[in-house]
């Protein structure tokens, strides 16, 4: 059984950083993708960032202030953000596919609060 630990979040001023990270654990599949997806109020879950390999995704909004690094083979990530926005709140989830066969795991979601 995989299970996703998150850490990090809580309350940032805007304009400042922060990271998250995420460590999985239990039995891992031959291919891994590692992100982090967010969920504000009344919006639907959207992508932050990516990583498989050496290969990584940002999802617009985050483009130019956030990285995604981490260590696949050791099933661990972390998203680092800086330049913060008040629109950066949202609760922010760790997901892990992979495969074979197909698997998806979430995480428990960690809040992030931007305020002036």
């Amino acid at each position: 059984q995989v299970q996703l630990v998150e850490s990090g979040g809580g309350l940032v001023q805007a304009g400042g950083s922060l990271t998250l990270s995420c460590n999985a654990s239990g039995t891992i599949f031959r291919h891994v993708v590692m992100a982090y997806y967010r969920q504000s109020p009344g919006n639907e879950r959207e992508l932050v960032a990516q990583i498989t390999g050496g290969s990584t995704i940002y999802g617009d909004s985050v483009k130019g202030r956030a990285t995604i690094s981490g260590d696949i083979a050791k099933n661990s990530v972390n998203l680092h953000m800086n330049n913060l926005k008040l629109e950066d709140t949202a609760y922010y989830y760790c997901n892990l596919k992979m495969w074979p066969p197909y698997t998806e795991k979430w995480g428990q979601g960690t809040r992030v609060t931007v305020a002036v």
